[in-house]
């Protein structure tokens, strides 16, 4: 492959793309003539902040699209100051700085001089913010599955009024956002992100959400295009549905956002259509989109679906086929996850496999946008305006409004709701989530967020009713734990550390020698569109064998084993221990062993991969021995020292998440039971963002509320709705199913032609 040249920045004044004068369409036609192949290639590539090399002026020397900002955790050292995003846990001047300062090296040190994309004095960069900025000082509102129950798209229209401004005085101007596909099974993972299972529901709150963001110069991206759940509630499962059903159901919200909400972007779905990945589908991108609907803007691929997505699903022999096929599909921008992975696309462009003119209508509308924002005149944010409305009091105050609007009332048997605080002497609240002060997905941090235990506190100072607070169990309950990198050992070049020595093979037999080694500290994997390694390494076919020493922290039998899937196999002393050498689905496989405490023992576990996703997890329920029966003790004695009990219950879900079943898990329900049994009025909240069976407690308690995932302020919101300051008015946007064998199951089902 031929290196990407270095081209000096050249003299540009005078030049009809420089003149605000002209039209943008004079002006993109004119900056498009004078690009060569690479400068094209780098418009239609976006990826994540994070760069961390000294190289990192000469790498983007032809511009770039676009950077997703940095994640929370993630590292930044001197070199990637120029080119770093500020991460979550930044500040809204932090990050404002810091993409002015990205933006003035593209404006400044590049050749032609192409800013990513921006509007007036404010620069764009990618973010997610479903229901609030993703970032350190920002409001976080109610889930969309939340906000969808209050059934007021005016309401909504507030709420994303309240983010895009958050959003914007940050110097961020494109948003991942909305979620407008249909939740038409509620297994589904995502189920919480999208605006439930109505087209017409979803439409509504779309357009509320994404016309305020593009009226205040946010590009807004709704997706994934189209249709991202499958059967069974698969994540990304094939679609093989009809075109009717697809255009009455799945594509109205999608058409909305784009024709009366003004969306100018759109992403694509992981998941295949009629057996064309949704990021390489003519029909649906194409002829679809761009010509029946009149779209005129940009299509953006989800993180990886270009050439992982087509690859995955065995429509491309290579990633230059499977990025010749997207561009020529009616993708324009290509969304990975790091720099390296841009040979793997620009070799289609440097081989000229791809039809020029599709190459220069996905540029043309990229570059567009990027002049209807105003971008080349005005690229920079004012700094000073970052930090002074970002969670503000009446965003604040807008957050408790939501919440309250959204909470759904499932039963109140004997109007035990609301609580009458100056009868009320005491009351228990019970559960994981009391104090959690859960968010859902795409969420992180929270500003100063009030749990459902801090807002009862707040609002009861004073009135002498008494809180008698206890946990009771965990969200979820495993036997099994992960193997500390405490108890594991090997040694390597030399030396003594922590962990098991990966030996890894390109081949499902652990033959031959292996394409390299390193120390595993932690033996926990999940490896989805790429291989363990992806230069050394197939995509698909390899396999490894980890050695080294374990060491038992007591002395009796217990359980060892893997959660994961495919095939693997443990020896603990040259015994075989575990032996599951065949590919199988996602599972628990473990085996009893008799251990010394202090014993070190040599340890073999072989594993292999031969096609699809691998998961990972090397096991054992050594110290894993929670006292559930004893939390269990103590919330009844809670119930049994109050007037009232107040069980919070929920789910845990989210991408890569999908549900099986749909009861409480771990051992909530049994905590229900023991405290139905002190024969306390007993009041049920349901913290998630999907639908939960109740059939084997609903009977048997007084009232439920779900509260979705409610905001960081959700704590006031449950206090002035329990004690009757405001009702409950929320709707369910999703069908709840009383077993999971009806599913997938909608209200708008069409007519059976039978009872039933």
């Amino acid at each position: 492959m031929v290196p990407l040249t270095i081209q000096s920045q050249e003299s540009t004044a005078g030049v009809p793309y420089k003149n605000p004068a002209l039209t943008s369409e004079q002006r993109t036609k004119d900056l498009l003539s004078r690009m060569t192949l690479e400068e094209k290639f780098w418009q239609m590539f976006m990826i994540p902040g994070d760069l961390g090399d000294p190289d990192a002026k000469e790498k983007y020397r032809h511009g770039i699209f676009g950077f997703q900002t940095q994640a929370k955790g993630q590292s930044a050292n001197a070199a990637e100051q120029l080119l770093s995003y500020a991460g979550a846990n930044s500040s809204a001047v932090e990050t404002a700085r810091k993409i002015n300062r990205i933006q003035r090296y593209f404006i400044e040190e590049t050749r032609l001089g192409i800013p990513i994309i921006a509007f007036d004095e404010a620069f764009i960069a990618f973010d997610e913010a479903l229901h609030g900025l993703v970032r350190e000082g920002s409001t976080i509102f109610p889930q969309s599955i939340g906000m969808a129950a209050t059934f007021n798209p005016e309401l909504v229209h507030r709420a994303a009024e309240a983010i895009a401004i958050e959003f914007k005085l940050r110097g961020l101007r494109d948003i991942l956002s909305p979620v407008v596909n249909i939740a038409s099974d509620v297994r589904w993972g995502r189920t919480e992100e999208t605006y439930g299972e109505d087209p017409y529901l979803s439409s509504r709150m779309g357009v509320a959400f994404v016309s305020v963001f593009e009226k205040n110069g946010v590009v807004t991206t709704p997706k994934h295009y189209l249709a991202n759940v499958g059967d069974g509630g698969r994540d990304s499962y094939p679609i093989h549905w009809n075109e009717r059903y697809l255009r009455e159901i799945h594509l109205p919200p999608f058409i909305a956002c784009i024709q009366e909400g003004g969306a100018r972007s759109i992403m694509t779905a992981y998941n295949s259509i009629d057996g064309t990945a949704a990021s390489a589908n003519d029909w649906v991108l194409r002829k679809i989109l761009k010509e029946e609907i009149g779209f005129p803007d940009f299509v953006i691929s989800d993180a990886g679906a270009a050439g992982g997505s087509n690859v995955l699903h065995f429509t491309a022999k290579d990633y230059s086929e499977s990025t010749k096929q997207a561009i020529e599909g009616g993708l324009d921008v290509i969304f990975q996850t790091s720099y390296s992975h841009y040979p793997l696309f620009y070799e289609a462009f440097e081989k000229g496999m791809i039809d020029p003119a599709a190459i220069d209508d996905a540029v043309y509308r990229v570059l567009k946008i990027k002049f209807d924002l105003g971008l080349f005149e005005n690229p920079y944010v004012d700094e000073s305006w970052a930090q002074q409305v970002n969670h503000c009091q009446a965003h604040q105050d807008l957050n408790v409004e939501v919440a309250r609007e959204a909470f759904v009332l499932l039963k109140n048997e004997g109007e035990v709701l609301p609580f009458n605080k100056s009868q009320l002497r005491s009351m228990a609240l019970i559960g994981y989530d009391a104090d959690a002060g859960r968010l859902g997905g795409y969420s992180r941090p929270g500003t100063d967020i009030v749990s459902v235990l801090s807002g009862l506190k707040t609002y009861l100072d004073g009135t002498g009713v008494q809180i008698n607070y206890s946990k009771g169990v965990d969200l979820h309950y495993s036997e099994f734990e992960t193997i500390s990198a405490e108890y594991l050992f090997c040694r390597y070049e030399g030396k003594e550390q922590p962990g098991l020595l990966g030996e890894y093979y390109s081949n499902i037999n652990l033959a031959g020698t292996p394409e390299y080694k390193e120390v595993n500290p932690r033996m926990s994997f999940g490896w989805t569109l790429f291989s363990p390694n992806q230069e050394k390494l197939p995509y698909d076919c390899y396999s490894i064998r980890w050695t080294g020493k374990v060491t038992s922290p007591v002395d009796r039998v217990y359980q060892i084993g893997v959660i994961g899937n495919d095939g693997y196999r443990i020896f603990i002393d040259n015994q075989l221990v575990v032996d599951n050498w065949r590919k199988v689905s996602y599972g628990t496989h473990t085996s009893p062993f008799a251990w010394e405490k202090g014993k070190s023992y040599d340890i073999r576990i072989e594993f292999y991969e031969p096609i699809g996703n691998s998961r990972f997890n090397l096991v054992w329920n050594v110290g894993t021995e929670v006292d559930w029966q004893r939390q269990i003790a103590e919330a009844v004695e809670a119930a049994k020292a109050s007037d009232v009990a107040v069980v919070m219950a929920g789910i845990h879900e989210g991408e890569f998440q999908d549900r099986g079943l749909l009861s409480l898990p771990g051992k909530q329900i049994e905590l229900i039971e023991a405290v139905q049994g002190t024969g306390k009025p007993i009041i049920v909240l349901l913290v998630g963002g999907s639908a939960i069976l109740f059939d084997q407690w609903g009977d048997k308690v007084d009232a439920v509320m779900h509260l979705w995932y409610p905001g960081d302020k959700g704590g006031k919101a449950v206090a002035q709705v329990l004690f009757g300051d405001y009702s409950p008015s929320g709707r369910l946007p999703i069908t709840f199913p009383i077993h999971e064998g009806q599913l997938p199951l909608v209200y708008n089902h069409k007519p059976t032609g039978r009872g039933g």
